[in-house]
């Protein structure tokens, strides 16, 4: 009896090593299939990133780009007084950055607000308006530009935290109303204007909203695309 328990334990103790082999095997496998994913994941984000350089490098002094929405494309024109701006603008459209955020701030009769990342998850909705890129811009403000209808803006934190008026890394206004955006000059970087689609400004501008001034219906950057 004791010869057959001691072979009955020693199956096990081979089985409980065999699986425990089989389980470092698989631990070693999964591990070197993560290592290679993630090879694989840095390589292409370093092919994406020449290519958006060569993209960029290839651009108008003035480029123009396309803001492709759910109510229609607004065509802007970045400047070159406001180099800074204007490539970073740049840089986050031609990588994509924009694809699929929202115009999540719309006041009638005074501007359209967008380029929060954390508006493509609905689930950040009580934070909208507090995302960006994880940096902040120089001010680039100058007097020649100013708060004209359809002027493109970078929206930015109050003078409080923010005395040197740096720029929000991503996030956007683009002026409805230059009447009631006229305060602003000065005090915001101008860095584009639009030059064609002042009508889906309007038509943005109108959508209905709620007590935080965000559509009750996404109004959705598709992508913004260089031409």
């Amino acid at each position: 009896m004791k010869k057959y328990l001691i072979l009955a334990i020693g199956v096990a103790v081979l089985a409980l090593v065999a699986s425990a082999c089989g389980n470092k095997k698989k631990a070693a496998a999964e591990a070197q299939a993560q290592a290679e994913q993630e090879a694989v994941a840095v390589e292409q984000a370093k092919q994406d990133s020449i290519k958006v350089e060569k993209k960029l490098s290839d651009l108008a002094e003035e480029p123009i780009f396309d803001i492709v929405t759910n109510y229609g494309v607004i065509k802007i024109k970045l400047y070159k007084d406001t180099p800074l701006h204007k490539a970073n603008f740049a840089k986050l459209a031609l990588s994509g950055f924009y694809d699929g955020l929202l115009f999540h701030r719309v006041i009638n009769g005074f501007m359209i607000q967008g380029g929060d990342p954390l508006t493509k998850d609905p689930a950040n909705a009580d934070r909208f308006g507090t995302g960006g890129p994880g940096y902040t811009v120089p001010a680039e403000i100058l007097p020649q530009y100013r708060h004209k209808k359809g002027a493109l803006a970078a929206a930015r934190r109050g003078d409080a935290a923010n005395p040197m008026k740096e720029s929000s890394g991503s996030q956007f206004y683009i002026v409805q109303n230059e009447q009631t955006c006229a305060q602003l000059d000065g005090q915001y970087t101008v860095f584009g204007e639009t030059i064609e689609g002042l009508d889906v400004i309007d038509k943005i501008a109108a959508v209905e909203t709620d007590r935080r001034d965000r559509p009750v219906s996404q109004v959705k950057i598709v992508s913004i695309k260089a031409e």
